[in-house]
């Protein structure tokens, strides 16, 4: 992703990919290390966007998020928000009522954080995204401050009586990113 946005031109189309990632802790730029409480095996793994830490693994589908914001005539705060809204609208047509947390980008039920958003903009067009939980084991988030914060409770569309595949979680989550983006 970050070659695709080294090399867009005016003209490249924005696109969005959506993959599971093997067990993985992903620090941010801001990362501090005291947000890993718990040795593991899992790997940290420095990255270039905006956030703490956070734990990526099977059952988890992420989506990278690759948009020209000029071309789309809004800035990162409005990209976050509708990437959260999409998120939201997902989860309502599942009957789960989701909501955003002031300070805290990402997607919250009842105070439990059901996806996480991480992005870098450069020349004007972003790269990483966003984690959604579908059906994922939650036990390494025990190990960290997800996204920074202390006793930060994380939760999955399994644990909310959701039963979405992990395919259909995508499609779902495609649909909605592209009605909330475009």
């Amino acid at each position: 992703m970050q070659d695709f946005t080294a090399r867009r031109t005016a003209d490249t189309s924005d696109e969005i990919w959506l993959l599971e990632h093997p067990p993985v802790y992903t620090q941010g730029q801001a990362g501090k290390p005291e947000h890993l409480i718990a040795a593991t095996d899992i790997p940290v793994v420095p990255i270039d966007r905006g956030g703490q830490i956070t734990y990526h693994g099977p059952g988890q589908l992420v989506a990278y998020v690759l948009v020209d914001l000029r071309r789309r005539g809004y800035g990162i705060r409005e990209l976050v928000t509708r990437m959260e809204q999409a998120v939201i609208d997902l989860l309502a047509a599942h009957g789960v009522t989701a909501a955003r947390l002031a300070g805290a980008p990402g997607v919250y039920v009842g105070g439990a954080k059901i996806a996480a958003l991480g992005l870098r903009v450069k020349h004007g067009c972003t790269y990483h995204g966003l984690a959604f939980n579908v059906d994922m084991d939650l036990a390494p988030f025990a190990a960290i401050n997800p996204c920074g914060y202390a006793g930060m409770r994380v939760t999955q569309c399994r644990d909310l009586g959701v039963a979405l595949s992990l395919l259909q979680a995508e499609q779902a989550l495609a649909q909605a990113l592209l009605d909330a983006i475009y």
